[in-house]
């Protein structure tokens, strides 16, 4: 075993991506040039992302000051075409394919999560406003994608988090335009040293509060004004986190600030999904990428350690040792899989309407199990390290710290299940669970493998069952279901693209068949948790 599958294997082997490639005009040379690139550039960022961690973000005199070298890397990201480089080139970008980019990403999110932060949001928001604003993207899109400029989300009040329908931030016209009052909360750079200009893409109330998400718009409320003056937003407070030290979270006050509308009133919440949709992709490649990381640090430090063996021979690297063989498989197992999921999504979010329909139903899981994969490897990174990685000298309790909040921001998931539950299975009357059925069980039925086949058929078999039954649940069941749901369809899902590491050699199918003997299992656990009685909960 030598750690998690190759992404280019993986980018490879996943259906549709020759044809994306094809129509952005490269090969594999052009490819691997690219993900060659990125973990050159991923090694530069690693003592970035640890000095960042130890010297956190701080509040001077009203204004957030990053750490060393956070203003001059940033420059060189925009300069070097890695903040967007997945957007048109008459906006600033390369127009590279979004699978690529999820590929590229995976290796500099390992190195410093928390600083690429800032690159996430500006590069989500010069899509956004290229979809919904052609005036303000022409622009600000080529300037967020140079890094001149970053662009942050503004969703989120004291009283107002996942309920959005809550928002109090009001939006009122003047003789000028539009200016926004209130105050917005858990803003990732709301404020930050970097670049000359930040435009917040921000949700605020232009009708009453009687009608909830419906009364809500989007606005772009830039922090100056070209000529360099302040606008009237000021930061409140920066958190201090359990993780993520190098990204600074504002509390941020608006006080009459001019702001641009986007789109039309009323239409604020589906807008700002054209924005979220991408930054939830972004959260499991951030996930995955973290959990690359952690098995390959397992790896490396079991290869050298050595304790155990013959009393009468010298000691044998921990490698050796089943057990630990065990921990590492799963490990390498778990980030290999959570790598072609994002790699799925990347290919089919830029697909046909049908394609974009699956990955609708896949984003929930890419979120939630980006996040749930990522704590699982710090975590059995700092098992097999022992008290070694429990210490700050290694990287896997930082790691740890930083995958903690991949399951809370950008929709917990909570929020996830019942997205996949009520939306993506029951409202749509089970359709693209059908499809997702179908083109999983007619790649599954290609692996060449009779063991891996049978035993992810079976497991499809199960989800279709409990889709069928979740259309008989009602009320609290139905809710109380939906976690389990997710599971199960997480557990289908892996089984799945298990089938297609089968033939991606030898070590790939090793950890595909550990994922498959697990799944029947795990199935079984997701099936209890989806027909949860309510009698059982307090």
């Amino acid at each position: 075993m030598t750690g998690p599958v190759a992404v280019s294997d993986l980018l490879a082997a996943t259906p549709g991506w020759a044809e994306r490639a094809g129509s952005a005009g490269l090969d594999a040379t052009d490819v691997a040039q690219f993900l060659a690139e990125a973990e050159r550039l991923a090694a530069d960022l690693t003592p970035l992302g640890d000095r960042a961690d130890r010297e956190g973000c701080r509040l001077e005199a009203g204004r957030v000051r990053t750490p060393e070298g956070y203003p001059e890397t940033y420059a060189r990201l925009g300069a070097d075409g890695w903040i967007a480089p997945d957007i048109a080139p008459e906006l600033g970008g390369l127009g590279l394919p979004l699978a690529l980019h999820a590929a590229m990403t995976l290796p500099l999110e390992a190195a410093a999560a928390p600083f690429l932060m800032a690159a996430a949001a500006s590069r989500a928001g010069a899509h956004l406003l290229s979809q919904t604003a052609p005036d303000l993207a022409g622009t600000w899109a080529p300037r967020l994608a140079s890094g001149d400029w970053a662009a942050t989300i503004c969703m989120s009040e004291p009283d107002a988090g996942s309920d959005a329908g809550r928002i109090r931030t009001r939006a009122t016209r003047d003789g000028e335009g539009w200016r926004i009052e209130g105050t917005k909360c858990w803003i990732s750079f709301g404020d930050q040293d970097m670049t000359a200009r930040i435009g917040h893409l921000l949700l605020a109330r232009t009708g009453p509060m009687e009608q909830g998400t419906r009364g809500l718009s989007l606005f772009l409320v830039p922090d100056r004004d070209e000529a360099g003056a302040r606008a009237p937003i000021t930061v409140g407070r920066i958190e201090e986190k359990l993780g993520l030290h190098g990204s600074p979270t504002c509390t941020l006050a608006f006080a009459g600030a001019p702001a641009a509308l986007i789109g039309e009133e009323g239409w604020g919440v589906p807008l700002l999904f054209h924005m979220i949709e991408r930054m939830r992709l972004q959260v499991g490649v951030q996930g995955a990428g973290i959990a690359r990381r952690a098995a390959t640090l397992a790896r490396g430090y079991a290869e050298e350690r050595r304790q155990g063996g013959d009393p009468a021979a010298p000691p044998v690297p921990i490698v050796r040792h089943p057990d630990v063989r065990r921990q590492l498989t799963a490990l390498d197992a778990g980030a290999s899989v959570l790598t072609a999921l994002v790699l799925e999504l990347g290919v089919l979010l830029e697909g046909s309407e049908e394609d974009r329909a699956l990955a609708a139903f896949l984003l929930p899981l890419a979120k939630t199990f980006g996040g749930e994969g990522a704590s699982a490897g710090a975590d059995g990174a700092i098992q097999v390290l022992g008290g070694a990685g429990y210490t700050s000298e290694w990287p896997a309790e930082r790691l740890l710290r930083d995958a903690r909040i991949l399951t809370i921001y950008e929709g917990t998931t909570g929020m996830q299940a019942q997205d996949l539950t009520l939306r993506r299975i029951r409202k749509d009357e089970g359709r693209t669970a059908a499809l997702l059925d179908a083109r999983a069980r007619a790649e599954i039925a290609g692996c060449g493998d009779e063991r891996a086949a049978s035993a992810a058929t079976e497991v499809l078999d199960r989800f279709a069952k409990l889709v069928r039954d979740s259309m008989k649940a009602e009320g609290e069941r139905l809710l109380l279901s939906a976690d389990g749901m997710l599971r199960a369809a997480w557990v289908a899902v892996e089984s799945w693209l298990a089938c297609r590491m089968i033939g991606l050699g030898e070590d790939a199918a090793t950890q595909a068949r550990f994922l498959l003997h697990n799944a029947p299992a795990r199935m079984a656990l997701a099936e209890a948790q989806a027909s949860l009685p309510p009698d059982t909960v307090a």
